[in-house]
């Protein structure tokens, strides 16, 4: 391996810090690093496949400054970890996403923002770029590779900031020919690969309280449409078809009296259903159709496909959206509960919505908590099979294992971690010339704290459970976080 230091950051955070999120596997990480491996490093354990080609980016939460108050993880600023493979061989780089929010703070010397956990009253800036108006734009939360460059994005909405997706190089914020819109681009962003389409949504505090979008494979803005909505609402995620875009309404979001006294308290409505809003890809608001469901509340949709009249739609459905907190709970575990996906319970479920009846069919797929599912990028919005779905960490948002689930059959393929090895959320990379839904690999950054170390671990598709064929040792133990995306070289 040939590495180099290309930058250390140096922040205000407190060297004998405790916070569970800010120490262990959520060590920040200060240093940019390039490193390059040739076949045959000693670094790489086994042979990286001469067909794995491409590019694989995660995002992760690294705080810089000492938090104003309460420090929630997805506080953290962005950093992008980036590992690309050609002929056997890998580069790996890592860099700050240098946001306008983590210039104005490090020119100050700390932070100026309150956070998730905080009133923003708390706040030494007020000028935040979140659906809030409040909030630092960390854009940490996601990232994809949209006409051949990778963006960064933030959960609460935000600017989208510009990289190489090989060298992570600096390439400012996204303008759209100065029709970005005021209201921000949310994160989970979704790249059509067949028509090289990046669709995306925000949401925000004043009607129309939700917005869509379509940005075609030359990057240029090409429609944009409000959704009516009935209040300001929390959609973290959203999906697609061949011919439409599917947004939603799920009944957990600020409350509504306490918004208005600048209160930005989140309530589960069980009595409420939650709500689908389908619109033709170029659709306007007068085009959705509405459709109802069970109440819930969900992060993160697996894929969804267009099957005679009717719209099937999979995603990881919560059976306890608001987890309670025990009596004997931590003030950690209070304050972190709805990050453990063992209370929320998660597990993968399927919506089917009749265009023609207007009528709305569900099933569980299967009684496992699952969550954070990624597809073969090549399915998206197609009829699909397979979804590489991660465990976590009971009590923690840490990845302990990952699973191959087949929607056909119900089966599972699965890996688990040692203990004290966390993984990330693990992207489907084809093979060149692959000829099966699974013909390829499944690639994800570890955090291991009984070696302090982090590797990039490569899995065949078809076999998760024999564990990583190859691993490549990266520089310095990296910060769990996150999203992540698998941009193919021949895209």
């Amino acid at each position: 391996m040939t590495s180099r230091i290309v930058h250390t950051t140096v922040g205000s955070l407190d060297p004998h810090d405790t916070h569970p999120y800010r120490t262990g596997p959520w060590q920040p990480n200060r240093t940019e690093y390039d490193a390059t491996y040739d076949i045959g490093d000693l670094r790489i354990t086994g042979s990286i496949p001469l067909d794995l080609a491409g590019v694989y980016l995660r995002n992760t939460e690294n705080p810089v400054h000492e938090s104003i108050g309460r420090y929630h993880p997805f506080d953290g600023d962005g950093m992008l970890h980036s590992i690309n493979f050609a002929d056997g061989r890998a580069s790996y780089a890592n860099r700050f996403v240098r946001t306008a929010g983590l210039a104005a703070e490090n020119e100050a010397g700390h932070a100026l923002w309150a956070g998730l956990a905080e009133s923003p009253q708390r706040s030494v800036r007020t000028d935040g770029w979140g659906a809030r108006a409040r909030l630092k734009d960390a854009s940490s939360t996601d990232v994809v590779v949209h006409a051949g460059v990778a963006k960064t994005s933030f959960y609460q909405c935000g600017d989208l900031y510009r990289h190489d997706p090989i060298s992570l190089a600096d390439l400012g914020r996204e303008t759209w020919d100065g029709r970005f819109p005021a209201e921000g681009v949310s994160a989970h962003t979704k790249v059509d690969e067949r028509t090289g389409e990046m669709l995306f949504f925000n949401y925000s505090t004043q009607a129309p309280y939700m917005h869509y979008g379509v940005v075609d494979a030359t990057n240029a803005l090409v429609h944009y449409t409000p959704i009516p909505l009935p209040g300001p609402r929390l959609p973290h995620d959203m999906a697609f078809t061949e011919n439409y875009a599917i947004l939603n309404d799920c009944p957990m979001f600020w409350d509504p009296r306490l918004l208005e006294r600048d209160i930005y308290a989140v309530r589960y409505y069980p009595e409420m259903p939650t709500r689908f809003a389908i619109i033709p890809r170029r659709g306007n608001a007068e085009d959705v159709r509405w459709f109802e469901a069970n109440p819930t509340y969900v992060l993160h949709w697996i894929n969804a496909f267009e099957d005679g009249d009717e719209i099937v739609l999979d995603g990881f459905y919560q059976t306890h959206p608001s987890p309670k907190a025990a009596p004997d709970d931590t003030e950690f575990e209070q304050m972190f509960r709805f990050l453990d996906l063992a209370r929320m319970q998660p597990h993968p479920h399927r919506w089917r919505f009749n265009m023609r009846t207007g009528r709305t069919t569900e099933e569980r797929l299967d009684d496992r908590i699952l969550e954070f599912g990624t597809i073969n990028g090549g399915y998206g919005g197609q009829p699909y099979r397979y979804t590489y779905a991660v465990t976590g960490k009971p009590g923690w948002f840490l990845f302990n294992g990952l699973t191959k689930f087949d929607t056909h059959t119900g089966t599972v393929d699965e890996y688990k971690f040692p203990d004290g090895v966390y993984a990330s959320e693990a992207p489907m990379a084809p093979r060149i010339g692959s000829t099966a839904e699974d013909d390829g690999y499944v690639v994800t950054f570890t955090t291991d704290m009984n070696n302090d170390q982090s590797q990039c671990q490569i899995f065949a598709a078809q076999d998760i459970a024999a564990g990583p064929i190859a691993s490549v040792l990266l520089p310095e133990r990296i910060s769990s976080g996150t999203h992540s995306c698998w941009a193919p070289a021949f895209s």
